[in-house]
């Protein structure tokens, strides 16, 4: 009877307990019977609880009740079958560890993302920690953009890593590429939406000596000079600076070779729709000097609309170049020989315009010679 008790107890101990050799490094299930501020013990479904000391259950000394619970399921790593004092020696830290490093190497393998936490920043970018797994971030990739490193402590970051060497414990990840990826999908929407014509907002990210870049969420376009205003435009810093949210027109859409051309000035008021009715062949009209050149000079009629004087038609003097005679902002009377508005150019006369007035002058100075005025030779006109 006794012997098939004894029987009946250690085929229960057998059932309930795996009571097969541990080894170090193996790493186990476990439940959190009981935690104390200097150790935390474990059912292992053993012989024997496990028990777990501080220092083994985080790497930054906090207290054993703030890491684990009771009734907590968790892996655990034996350091030892036997502590000399009836407990299975375990560690949580060196359990997550290899779990931690397999993670990375799954994730490194699959190019998927995880998440680390910043930590420090030292000479040539980041420390960061994927649970206790030590993640090198270079400065280069911290970011698609130039930041401060410095924000990013204490964050959470989603990285890829891009180089994994554990036996030396070498871990890289970029946050960059990640951005690049999401930049790159945004950038194809994009330029699929693209209607020519359109207005939109952007920013200005670069004045180069041709004019300015622009991004309109996620694509640059190019403001040539000649399309930052409908006047004359020496410099793109006369009229926008960068840093700048401005409103342009989509001019011309090229996917292939993802090159957008953008408009800053309205294109609703171009000069020559505003102005169309305002000029005409024949008519003299004052225009200042906006630029000299070797065969004449241009003078601006209205904003946005020029006209050559050739240099024939400066003066009946015999010139070689335009400023012998003009100078730039000069105002001027101007006859207007003839309107292109197709090609938007028009021909201008000064010696005509001057021949004009001095006729009319003297006009006005032979009549009155005469003891005729001008008033006199309008009497009996109507005017209406």
């Amino acid at each position: 009877m006794f012997n098939e008790e004894t029987e009946n107890s250690m085929s229960q101990l057998l059932n309930e307990y795996d009571v097969k050799k541990l080894t170090r490094g193996e790493i186990l299930k476990g439940t959190v019977l009981d935690v104390s501020d200097k150790e935390a013990s474990v059912n292992i479904n053993y012989a024997f609880d496990g028990l777990i000391s501080k220092e083994e259950l985080s790497a930054d000394g906090k207290d054993p009740r703030d890491v684990v619970s009771i009734g907590d399921e968790i892996d655990v790593y034996v350091i030892s079958p036997n502590d000399g004092e009836g407990y299975v020696e375990l560690s949580l830290i060196r359990a997550l560890e290899i779990k931690e490093k397999e993670d990375i190497k799954d994730a490194f393998n699959n190019q998927n993302n995880i998440i680390v936490k910043i930590k420090e920043e030292i000479k040539g970018g980041l420390i960061a920690y994927y649970g206790n797994v030590r993640v090198f971030i270079p400065g280069s990739l911290a970011s698609r953009q130039r930041i401060e490193l410095s924000t990013l402590l204490g964050k959470d970051l989603e990285i890829r890593i891009t180089e994994l060497d554990l036996r030396n414990n070498k871990v890289v990840g970029s946050r960059r590429a990640i951005e690049e990826e999401e930049y790159n999908k945004n950038k194809k929407a994009i330029w699929a939406n693209l209607k020519e014509g359109e207005k939109t907002k952007g920013v200005v990210k670069k004045l180069v000596k041709f004019g300015a870049f622009v991004d309109i969420g996620g694509v640059e376009g190019l403001i040539h000079i000649s399309d930052l205003s409908w006047e004359r435009v020496n410099k793109p810093e006369d009229v926008v600076k960068e840093g700048d949210m401005v409103e342009v027109f989509i001019g011309s859409v090229d996917r292939d070779k993802e090159r957008l051309s953008l408009i800053l000035k309205d294109v609703a008021k171009e000069p020559w729709t505003v102005h169309s009715s305002d000029l005409k062949e024949g008519d003299i009209v004052e225009g200042k000097v906006v630029r000299l050149t070797s065969f004449g000079a241009f003078v601006e009629l209205f904003e946005g609309i020029e006209g050559l004087v050739h240099l024939s038609e400066i003066t009946d003097d015999n010139i070689v170049k335009s400023s012998d005679v003009l100078e730039l902002n000069q105002k001027v009377k101007v006859k207007v020989l003839s309107i292109n508005k197709e090609d938007k150019k028009i021909a201008l006369s000064i010696k005509d315009a001057t021949e004009s007035s001095k006729e009319y002058l003297n006009y006005i100075d032979n009549d009155e010679e005469d003891g005729t005025s001008l008033g006199d030779l309008l009497k009996g006109f109507k005017f209406e």
